[in-house]
């Protein structure tokens, strides 16, 4: 049915644009047309919305896996946006409950990935020349948890990093435990059985209150997104221990506080 619509379609261009003198060339050429048309729609779009398509696939799939939790003993925000000493922080979801408090970022990677949780980018391997650089999105879901510990003045062992990936990509990332799947993600929160907070609806009325809904100030995030504070910017890539300003031959520096098990510096 559907190809015989495009056909009287097609057909019905061909005679208003040729008329009587109508031929098998001039409909093959506006065949042509049409399919090249359709050809750089498809790549503006994904040019354009690609990103933003496979971030909402991303999101969708957690919303669906957080369904499974029970509606007694856990309340779930989505897309929550708050302001922490002048930069933003777009959330993908919140789950709030007496067993503490879940911050999770939903990424929609595929492949082959390594990496650790403290280096700035992860590597998809897709050739052995080709590789390409994520931004880690275990250092920029702890942003987010530091900016909820300070909205909520909350001790950070109560609020957990969580980062899902769905189950096709193949992963080398060595972490405590942040990563998880689609699949596995209700059993992990349930996993905690620990009551930390015993009532958290304060917790609850400050993040809905302090929720960013102005659409423009969240068009200027999307904008300005890269710009966001680092918190593990004074964190050893190796180990995780502390960066420390020393002195040394050649002039200042930082060195890693688990000097000399680990003897990682970088340039001031």
């Amino acid at each position: 049915m559907l190809i015989k619509k495009i056909t009287v379609v097609i057909f019905f261009l061909c005679y208003n644009l040729y008329g009587d003198s109508m031929t098998f060339s001039h409909i093959a050429w506006t065949i042509f047309f049409i399919l090249v048309i359709i050809y750089l729609i498809v790549m503006i779009c994904y040019h354009f919305f690609f990103a933003k398509i496979v971030g909402w696939f991303g999101e969708h799939w957690v919303k669906k896996a957080l369904k499974e939790l029970p509606s007694d003993k856990y309340t779930i925000l989505n897309d929550i946006m708050l302001d922490s000493n002048g930069y933003t922080h777009q959330i993908d979801h919140i789950v709030l409950s007496q067993y503490g408090i879940f911050v999770i970022e939903s990424k929609q990677y595929n492949g082959y990935i390594t990496g650790n949780k403290y280096d700035k980018k992860w590597v998809r391997h897709i050739s052995r020349k080709k590789k390409i650089y994520y931004e880690n999105p275990i250092r920029q879901n702890y942003g987010h948890v530091k900016t909820i510990c300070e909205l909520l003045s909350i001790d950070e062992g109560k609020v957990f990093n969580i980062v899902c990936i769905p189950s096709t990509a193949k992963l080398k990332v060595e972490n405590d435990g942040e990563l998880t799947r689609y699949d596995t993600l209700a059993e992990k929160i349930q996993s905690h059985k620990e009551i930390l907070i015993p009532d958290y609806s304060d917790y609850l009325s400050a993040i809905v209150k302090n929720n960013i809904v102005d659409r423009r100030k969240r068009k200027e995030h999307n904008k300005y997104a890269r710009n966001v504070k680092d918190f593990y910017d004074d964190k050893c890539p190796k180990c995780g221990g502390n960066l420390v300003k020393r002195s040394g031959q050649y002039g200042e520096f930082y060195g890693c506080s688990n000097y000399p098990k680990c003897k990682y510096t970088r340039k001031i």
